[in-house]
């Protein structure tokens, strides 16, 4: 396979712009007397995880997604504070806004970090390196938080740089990053070649291993290998993707519109979950959350998905396409209920998870003949939300919810990492 055949390395600037520990450094916001020491963000309980650690948690070996009673063993002044997703939702709109002020063409990949194109931006704004600059004056002057910026000619090199412009853990603690790197188009092997070959994207630990046997360690092993034994080695579409993002290729043009491919909500139980009537009455306050989700993001989903997880860790799924989306609780829970009763839950759940996919716009959802005739169900769940926005989330709720602590309705975020105790 010819190289002359593939395209030259695009030369429009792109930003990678991720945020430095971000559920952590909001937190420190508004805790500011916990700067400086060890904090995670995360479940604190037997069963909860790390979702984010600051950097002087990080020099004791502190990682995210990291068991939290392993962390707590590895530093035991460590400070646990609970997850607040639907803050962080807040600050992510409004530094994504600060990236909108230099170019629309946003891309965003996660609550912290987002790719820009600012191709069309200099002469209003400068270079892509002023642009880097400004927008970290501008977080760190108006969120009081600080982000990491990648420069290059596309999208893969620029997420690559943004890893080089962060802080690290040092021994002695927190190393100080550059805060913006960047890759020029003429800079492009010498910066690649040293990285380890898991830098490229799509390389996970059963990848390695075949790379590995091929003698590939590093980014320049990996340009060394033929496209035609990379395809025998790892298949028709990694292969060639691999001997692209090897050399620096990536084609990918920033998507403002990304759509949102799931809305889901999934608990870690303090203690696992055998009475089936517990077992109902999470699945429908996860359905509900659910729900309530899809109205507030306007879609509606065709793909209901319920995930569970045994004691001994085991994890399945079922899921189930309907004809046509909803966003109706109801109709979401019926499926709900339907899937988890084609599982056997005696075992206890440990984990038990809803998820909605396959979304559409549900303002252009097809009149149903049911809808003309009854229309009682949604006029019921649309007055349900208008009490809510009015009293709260907690001022009603499906009756199946209420337990001996009333209806807890579950938010965006909640136990996402783990029960705290």
């Amino acid at each position: 396979m010819a190289n002359r055949r593939r395209p030259p390395v695009s030369g429009t600037p792109i930003l990678h712009v991720d945020m430095d520990a971000f559920f952590v450094s909001v937190e420190l916001v508004r805790r500011p007397e916990l700067r400086g020491r060890p904090v995670v963000v995360g479940g604190e309980g037997d069963r909860g995880v790390v979702a984010a650690a600051s950097y002087e948690a990080r020099t004791f070996g502190v990682r995210s997604a990291m068991p939290s009673t392993r962390a707590r063993r590895m530093c035991p002044d460590l400070t646990f504070l609970p997850g607040d997703h639907r803050h962080y939702g807040e600050v992510s709109r409004r530094v994504m806004e600060v990236f909108r002020r230099y170019t629309p063409l946003v891309e965003p990949l996660s609550l912290d970090e987002a790719f820009l194109d600012v191709a069309g931006s200099e002469r209003l704004h400068g270079l892509p390196t002023d642009v880097a600059a400004a927008i970290r004056t501008d977080v760190l002057t108006e969120e009081k938080l600080t982000c990491s910026v990648g420069v290059a000619p596309n999208k893969f090199l620029a997420k690559l740089a943004s890893e080089q412009a962060k802080p690290s853990a040092g021994l002695a603690g927190p190393v100080p990053g550059s805060g913006v790197h960047v890759v020029s188009a003429d800079s492009i092997r010498e910066f690649l070649d040293p990285l380890p070959v898991e830098a490229v994207w799509g390389v996970g630990p059963r990848t390695l291993e075949r790379l590995q046997r091929l003698g590939v360690a590093t980014v320049s092993d990996l340009r060394q290998v033929p496209e035609v034994t990379l395809v025998s080695a790892v298949g028709q579409a990694a292969g060639t993707q691999f001997w692209r993002l090897s050399r620096g290729i990536d084609d990918r043009s920033v998507d403002p519109d990304q759509p949102t491919r799931s809305i889901g909500h999934e608990e870690t139980f303090a203690r696992d979950l055998v009475d089936p009537d517990e077992v109902h009455r999470e699945l429908v306050r996860m359905v509900d959350a659910v729900g309530r989700r899809l109205r507030e993001a306007g879609v509606a989903g065709r793909t209901v998905t319920v995930k569970l997880r045994y004691p001994d860790f085991t994890t399945i799924s079922r899921s189930q396409t309907l004809s046509e989306a909803t966003d109706l609780v109801v109709e979401v829970l019926e499926v709900a209920m339907n899937l988890l009763d084609t599982v056997d839950t005696s075992p206890g759940l440990r984990l038990l998870g809803v998820s909605m996919s396959g979304l559409q716009d549900a303002s252009v959802r097809q009149l149903r003949l049911e809808d003309v005739e009854d229309p009682g169900w949604r006029d019921a769940e649309e007055a349900v939300e208008q009490i809510r926005k009015r009293f709260g989330t907690a001022s009603i709720g499906p009756a199946a919810t209420v337990g001996p602590e009333g209806l807890q309705p579950r938010e965006r975020g909640d136990r996402q990492w783990g029960p705290d105790g």
